[in-house]
């Protein structure tokens, strides 16, 4: 269990970053989106903590779906089915690991732009490799496998607290994610989205401006009136220097129970909400 478990601890960190503000009152907004073909015009929420946000993004790895889980259960039960006793534990986060360094070496121009499907059956192909059992998964297994990026089952809070916060707010995906995989993801996990954008529109990655600005020009609207939510730090910091408002939400369990994760607040986030659904009670949905 960690200290941002505890709600007061929340509460403390909360007043921290918000102060006077969190019960500022903002007028509704009437703008419509050009990107949004046939959604109604944002409503601004009655009473939030950040005056003025129209739209919300969010990252979706680790952020809004738990990808730990589903696929340590998924190489278990595929494991099983070869009588093959694994550290799944070990391979996803490794398999992770590879990921982002391949998504590095694609902003760091050393490898042309390839979808994050390719990539991460580039890192499983490796990582196999490294096992004395790996040799034994076929072509089709690894496709199976490195499917499962498309089905990631999403957070207790997800659903309850994107429900909330759609009342008020235009809610798109910004991931590095492919399309197809983010589309997969949303639809899987009948996930409210008014939107999916991911890192594929910009052939990029984030923390590349380029993705971020995606936002602004798909939606109409300056940076200061968009919020971006991840669990990611790196993710919030390049989102901030470009003037978008940015909202941390904690996941300790996001690489396991074993798994390290960097929950400490930072001055430069806008909010800090424990879950989905605190996030929505502080911007008043």
């Amino acid at each position: 269990m960690t200290a941002f478990d505890n709600s007061n601890t929340v509460d403390i960190w909360r007043r921290h970053f918000l102060g006077a503000s969190a019960t500022a009152t903002v007028a509704l907004a009437s703008a419509p989106l050009p990107f949004l073909a046939g959604i109604s015009s944002v409503r601004a929420a009655e009473v939030s903590a950040l005056p003025g946000i129209q739209a919300i993004l969010f990252d979706v790895q680790g952020t809004i779906v738990d990808f730990y889980s589903t696929l340590v259960t998924a190489g278990d039960r595929m494991g099983a089915n070869k009588g093959i006793s694994a550290d799944w534990d070990g391979v996803i986060n490794d398999w992770r690991k590879l990921y982002r360094q391949g998504l590095d070496e694609v902003i760091g121009g050393k490898r042309a732009w390839v979808t994050t499907d390719v990539i991460y059956r580039e890192a499983l192909d490796t990582l196999l490799s490294k096992y004395p059992w790996g040799a034994t998964f076929s072509a089709a297994e690894r496709d199976e496998l490195n499917g499962i990026w498309r089905r990631l089952t999403p957070w207790e809070d997800t659903i309850p607290g994107l429900t909330r916060l759609r009342k008020h707010y235009t809610l798109s995906t910004l991931s590095n994610g492919s399309m197809a995989s983010v589309i997969g993801i949303v639809k899987n996990g009948n996930l409210p989205f008014d939107c999916v954008l991911t890192s594929e529109l910009a052939r990029s990655f984030k923390p590349d401006p380029k993705v971020y600005q995606l936002a602004t020009s798909s939606f109409g609207l300056p940076p200061e009136k968009i919020l971006m939510v991840a669990c990611h730090k790196y993710d919030l910091k390049a989102a901030k220097a470009l003037g978008f408002k940015v909202a941390f939400i904690p996941r300790p369990l996001e690489f396991g129970p074993k798994g390290k994760v960097d929950l400490a607040p930072e001055p430069y986030f806008d909010l800090f909400a424990k879950d989905l659904n605190d996030l929505a009670r502080t911007l008043g949905s």
